[in-house]
């Protein structure tokens, strides 16, 4: 095998195309751009989804959704979740020990599930519904809020 026996495979190599260089070329005069129009200008750009005036799709179908950037960060918790708990002050850092609550949430709201409330409860920094509020309350428990 010697240097001036060696081709590369057919059709291997393509030429790029040369535009606007000539008649005979078959890509002179208008270059392959066809005539007038907005494709055909220097610098022209077609943003996605353009409908060549006509309202686009995207501006024809309703508005829908919305995700909260609060929830996140805030959990509901039943308050029979809590009555396993047996720290004698129930707070954010004690419902996450117990993962009752995720880590990263820093609010935390209790609503009431289930009449009976066996234990007195002591809550400290935590939101509550006016029902755990008073069902608390009824039992001996104390809510100190921040």
């Amino acid at each position: 095998m010697y240097l001036n026996t060696i081709f590369s495979k057919k059709n291997s190599k393509k030429s790029k195309k040369r535009l606007g260089r000539g008649i005979g070329s078959g890509l002179g005069k208008t270059s392959g751009r066809g005539h007038k129009g907005q494709k055909s200008r220097k610098g022209s750009s077609i943003r996605r989804g353009f409908e060549g005036g006509q309202t686009p799709l995207y501006r024809r179908l309703p508005k829908f959704g919305f995700r909260s950037r609060k929830k996140k960060f805030s959990q509901h918790v039943r308050l029979s979740e809590i009555l396993v708990i047996s720290n004698k002050i129930i707070d954010l850092k004690t419902l996450k020990k117990w993962k009752i609550v995720n880590i990263n949430v820093k609010k935390v709201k209790i609503i009431l599930f289930g009449k009976k409330i066996p234990t007195c409860l002591r809550l400290k920094g935590i939101l509550i519904t006016k029902g755990v509020r008073s069902a608390i309350l009824s039992s001996g428990g104390t809510i100190k809020e921040l």
